[in-house]
């Protein structure tokens, strides 16, 4: 507890984790709303999938530009631009869902709601890379465990808003605490310190050509992709179970096990290399996604969410550790978008890719095969070999040994 209490007292820290959180919220608040809204009115796992999909790549391709921009201008305008615009895009988004507008004007407002999502993420993580290196690794966990908590809280207002009200009620709690997360990290002194990196004349994708990232963002995609095609085979597990409100409880106790492993983690300190621990990490989550397809009971299922979630954001925290230390100095924010392009974009396809599957002859079993499928993908791309990181000091002399 000793490391995460010298975390806690950093003056940044309490800001950062609990506007963080809140603007985390709707990451795992918005796409399952709007996923049991859309299938609700139309009736389609497809087209529930799609309108979901075309919101996190919308948010995924507009958030690398975006970070850029913050790395030569600073995040703060960005964020109070957002905080204007997130709210109202997704009332436009849920208007045309309620009037039952056809599928092309559907996949139009989920891509404009998806453009504006608050660039919180991406900003929290590259103040954290600021900090006192020797905490730098416990501050990684602690954001990666809080990001977590964030998808046990999420699932879990989604599921209750739903129940006591409508899918619709769920996306505008999403988009105020998008708002409140925005506005709470813009307004912060961690970001009144902002100091905008030099301009440095590169290739538009010169930040992911950087070498060790191609690898990282590869895997990364391939892991997202798995647990985007598992977050909506979950919704419809229940549903065939005659339990559909146990949906948010089975991603919650899946997060909670994730919350568990990265408590563990991130009080550790590990001798492996960090590409030897991220490896072990994906293994750890493929081997957790194996035995789901075979399951039948909702209980048993939620079992081994647990178990399997405990190697998440142990890995999750590596990833973040590697993707901080590979990047440029320059390109900090732009680097942490990426990685979270990865997560909206290859998510979003995987739910696609989900939901497509549970209504073929393959069902929920399909889905649930194709999230471990992609995760043994994720392993595979890190046994590819490739350049090795510029090591740029000695804090970053573990990511070169592979």
């Amino acid at each position: 507890m000793r490391s995460y209490l010298a975390v806690w007292r950093l003056p940044s820290a309490p800001v950062l984790l609990l506007a963080g959180f809140a603007g985390r919220l709707p990451s795992a608040m918005v796409p399952l709303a709007l996923l049991l809204m859309v299938q609700q009115q139309t009736g389609s796992y497809a087209v529930a999938g799609a309108v979901s999909a075309t919101f996190g790549v919308a948010t995924a391709l507009m958030a690398p530009v975006l970070g850029r921009l913050a790395d030569r201008r600073g995040p703060r305008r960005i964020l109070l631009a957002q905080a204007a615009a997130y709210p109202l895009l997704l009332a436009g988004l849920v208007a045309v869902v309620l009037v039952g507008a056809p599928a092309p004007a559907l996949l139009a407002a989920a891509a404009a709601a998806g453009v504006s999502t608050p660039l919180v993420s991406g900003t929290v993580r590259a103040l954290w890379s600021r900090v006192d290196p020797r905490v730098r690794p416990t501050a990684y966990a602690l954001d990666a465990t809080a990001t977590e908590l964030v998808f046990v809280a999420g699932p879990t207002l989604v599921a209750v808003l739903t129940l006591i009200a409508a899918p619709a009620v769920a996306v505008a709690v999403g988009a105020s605490l998008g708002v409140v997360g925005a506005l709470g990290i813009a307004t912060s002194p961690p970001m009144r310190a902002w100091q905008p990196a030099v301009a440095v004349r590169r290739s538009p994708f010169a930040t992911v050509a950087a070498p060790g990232m191609p690898r990282v963002l590869l895997s990364g995609s391939a892991l997202m992709l798995g647990f985007g095609g598992l977050e909506v085979a979950l919704p419809a597990f229940a549903e065939a179970a005659g339990s559909p409100g146990m949906s948010g409880v089975l991603l919650a106790v899946w997060s909670l096990g994730s919350v568990a492993g990265g408590l563990w983690f991130g009080a550790r300190v590990v001798s492996a290399s960090l590409p030897r621990q991220y490896r072990w990490g994906l293994l750890g989550v493929t081997i957790g996604l194996v035995p789901l397809a075979a399951v039948q009971s909702p209980w048993v299922l939620g079992v081994l969410l647990f178990l399997g979630g405990t190697a998440i954001a142990p890995t999750l925290t590596v990833l973040s550790t590697l993707v901080g230390s590979i990047a440029p100095t320059s390109a900090t924010t732009e680097a942490f978008t990426w990685l979270s392009t990865v997560a909206f974009g290859a998510s979003a396809v995987g739910a696609a890719v989900g939901g497509a599957l549970i209504e073929t002859s393959p069902g929920v079993a399909g889905a649930l095969v194709m999230a471990a499928v992609a995760a043994g993908l994720a392993v595979a791309v890190t046994l590819v070999p490739g350049r090795r990181p510029v090591v740029a000091d000695a804090r970053r002399r573990d990511i070169v040994t592979a």
